[in-house]
């Protein structure tokens, strides 16, 4: 399966800006099919393309490191710190591996290794696809509270648009790869194809 592209320029929107980072961002993005997701995506980096590489360092910092205007962990959004975070966080940890991907240096519910596992995964973790709506929703409310003219709120509406098309977009994904799709193959009661 080919990684979704959306979502893997999602995730690298979310790294700390670096020199030609923003350049990057703008040419991944350009290359994404039109959705709302990437109208979104379009207008978090029209919003921080105004602000010095400094001021971008110190906007992710304020908004996401130290003392977060938003906490971007999927399983602190729905859990806080009760035990089943961690059981989350273990699951997802080994869906993670399975799929080699490597987590450097956070954890397996922070956002951006949340969607470069999304682009990745054929069947994503159940629960994961359970709690990301409500953890998004609940992340947007808090970001929308604390500074409401934040660009980060374009970064997660980006998010929680493409997190949305994600089952349209595996569906086609299973339909190119199978050998028979204008067959319509059914299983029939008995359980042959008919």
């Amino acid at each position: 399966m080919n990684p979704n592209p959306t979502l893997k320029t999602l995730a690298l929107a979310f790294e700390y800006p670096r020199q030609g980072s923003l350049g990057v961002l703008w040419e991944q993005t350009h290359s994404l099919p039109y959705t709302p997701a990437k109208l979104h995506l379009e207008r978090f980096l029209k919003a921080v393309s105004q602000l010095k590489l400094s001021e971008r360092e110190e906007l992710h910092t304020r908004t996401l490191d130290l003392s977060p205007l938003f906490a971007p962990y999927v399983g602190f959004a729905v859990y806080g710190e009760d035990y089943r975070r961690g059981a989350f966080m273990a699951a997802l940890n080994r869906e993670m591996q399975g799929l080699g991907l490597e987590l450097r240096g956070e954890l397996p519910d922070h956002l951006a290794v949340v969607l470069n596992y999304l682009a990745l995964a054929p069947e994503p973790l159940p629960e994961l696809m359970e709690l990301l709506e409500p953890a998004l929703a609940a992340m947007c409310k808090t970001l929308k509270t604390m500074e409401p003219d934040n660009p980060y709120l374009h970064l997660l509406e980006a998010v929680r648009q493409a997190v949305r098309e994600l089952p349209k977009a595996k569906a086609q994904d299973q339909a190119q790869r199978s050998p028979w799709p204008s067959l319509g193959a059914q299983s029939s009661p008995g359980g042959g194809i008919r």
